[in-house]
């Protein structure tokens, strides 16, 4: 039986979280599902719709503070594509200093 692949695009609060000391110290990129906003059969699509999505969010966000910022305290978002499901976070795994 053949299935189709699906994109779904979805919005994430953005954040970063301490990966360790290693190095001085290393950060990473995290996200928390905020919702799901719409799901394509084409990739194509689905990339194009999230660059849409980014580009209206960059100017909504201006001026709030940034991630890496130590005063960052939540409240910005962003639009990534998965396939199939969007999971509740990334990364699902804590990723390792290499």
């Amino acid at each position: 039986m053949f299935t189709r692949t699906s994109h779904v695009v979805a919005f994430y609060e953005i954040d970063r979280a301490y990966g360790g000391p290693e190095e001085g110290g290393w950060w990473y990129d995290t996200g928390e599902l905020q919702r799901t906003i719409a799901e394509h059969r084409d990739a194509e699509r689905a990339y194009a719709y999230a660059l849409r999505a980014n580009r209206l969010l960059d100017r909504l966000q201006r001026h709030s503070r940034s991630p890496s910022s130590m005063a960052y305290s939540g409240g910005r978002h962003a639009a990534w594509v998965f396939e199939d499901t969007a999971p509740t976070h990334y990364p699902l795994t804590r990723p390792r200093y290499e």
